[in-house]
């Protein structure tokens, strides 16, 4: 048993995360070093309350501040300077500052080619803009960046609605509770586990617009293996293709994900595997019972009340699990998305739009590719995007007033006020749940009346 926690411990170690960064160069700029005798432990130690304002342990936490305190809460005593990592890691690190900058072997640092970057976006909780890095292998740097964009807003508001409106309905609502389900249960874990990103130093954080958040599970690691592999598994006889393609591109997806999630600096090999199996332990359960959960959505005449309160109740709890964090607001964001989608199915299903499919008429063959059916889809994408986006800033601006008005928040500091949870839950819900509408209502009612026009 103590052998099976000290190689979680090493799993989690920081430091590992800071030595794939290297392999894949990443180099921190940073000028402090730490002395060469100083072991493992004592520098995670003192980096976890120096970086306290810069991750989730900015919050309460119930584990412990430092992965020592985590395991030791799972009745595994506190690391020491003799209960070390692997000799291997531990050697390969000592030479580097925390920050993964390279040193001489006398631990002065050394200049280190390649471009001098900072982090794209600004911690979404405090501001901050992050440190400095260097990219000495930007093939990696772009490969990655695409890879963790894959578990962003931006790319869910862009390949729900492509497969959507261009591609099958039907996968695409299906695939939208898958989401909604994995990303839920992912993110109540993280608050209720309360366990920080990796220490910075030894790692360079590349990301920082979710550093405020918990870190165990990985719910990129989770959404990554969930929708590929969903997606697979919902068209795989559906539609036309080789199982082998299906299945390679499902995996390359996957692992692209994942391992950029390490790159980032945002989470330790441990988080990313333990997200990996949490998901498809979700998915073992919650895909069987997706034919019911649909059906119900379509046909009960009480769908629409529980479509609407089920998720809002979810949401109101998910709030409850922790102090003020941007996860909350992500948390009822998603279950509104999913609620939105939920009922627009009910309404089409009522007013005979978008009909499913029947027996007959599979499977779909997958269409040639020509010039007309690529602008066509660019040009439906665009449109309803264009609208999507209409909607939310229209949706955003009357709504924060009005929460605030009604529980009487101050409004003139829009991020302070959103750090009550009467403002915060309706404001996403609502706004998110419009849009997740009108994808599958307003929007393909659009294009069918822009195309008999």
């Amino acid at each position: 048993m103590v052998s099976v926690m000290e190689y979680l411990r090493y799993l989690q170690d920081p430091h590992l995360v800071a030595r794939f960064q290297l392999i894949c160069g990443i180099r921190g700029t940073l000028s402090e070093t730490v002395p060469a005798d100083s072991s493992t432990s004592d520098s995670c130690r003192s980096v976890n309350k120096a970086r306290s304002r810069y991750n989730g342990a900015l919050h309460h936490h119930t584990a412990g501040e430092t992965g020592d305190e985590q395991f030791t809460s799972m009745g595994v005593p506190r690391r020491t300077a003799d209960i070390t990592e692997p000799r291997k890691l531990k050697h390969d690190m000592e030479d580097a500052s925390p920050n993964g900058a390279a040193l001489s072997p006398g631990g002065e640092n050394v200049a280190v080619r390649g471009s001098t970057l900072k982090p794209l976006r600004r911690n979404s909780l405090t501001g901050e803009a992050g440190q400095e890095f260097v990219i000495e292998n930007r093939f990696l740097f772009y490969l990655f960046t695409f890879g963790t964009e894959l578990g962003n807003e931006l790319f869910y508001i862009i390949f729900f609605p492509f497969i959507m409106w261009n591609v099958d309905a039907f996968v695409s609502r299906r695939l939208i509770m898958v989401w909604v389900w994995v990303m839920y249960v992912g993110q109540c874990t993280k608050d209720v586990i309360g366990w920080p990103r990796p220490a910075s130093p030894p790692v360079v954080k590349v990301e920082m617009f979710y550093n405020s958040e918990y870190s165990m599970p990985s719910t990129h690691a989770m959404s990554g293996t969930a929708i590929p592999f969903s997606l697979f598994f919902m068209t795989h006889g559906r539609w036309e293709y080789p199982y082998t393609l299906g299945f390679s591109l499902a995996l390359c997806w996957c692992l692209l994900v994942c391992s950029s999630r390490i790159y980032m600096g945002m989470h330790s090999v441990l988080d990313v595997i333990a997200g990996i199996l949490y998901s498809i332990l979700i998915l073992f359960f919650f895909l069987p019972a997706l034919d019911m959960i649909d059906n119900f959505n379509l046909s009960c005449r009480y769908a629409p009340l529980v479509i609407v309160f089920i998720p809002l109740a979810l949401a109101l709890f998910s709030f409850t699990l922790d102090t003020w964090s941007t996860s909350r607001g992500d948390t009822a964001q998603i279950l509104g998305v999913g609620a939105g989608v939920a009922l627009a199915s009910h309404v089409n299903q009522l007013l005979g739009l978008m009909p499913d499919l029947t027996a007959d008429q599979l499977p779909l063959m997958v269409p040639t590719v020509s010039g007309g059916l690529v602008c066509g889809a660019m040009l439906r994408l665009v449109l309803g995007v264009i609208v999507l986006v209409a909607i939310r800033t229209l949706m955003k601006a009357v709504t924060i007033p009005l929460v605030c008005w009604l529980f009487k928040v101050p409004s003139s500091d829009v991020r302070k006020a959103r750090q009550h949870v009467e403002v915060e839950l309706p404001y996403r819900y609502i706004v998110y749940g419009t849009m997740g509408f009108s994808v599958l209502f307003l929007v393909p009612l659009l294009f069918t009346y822009v195309e008999n026009s």
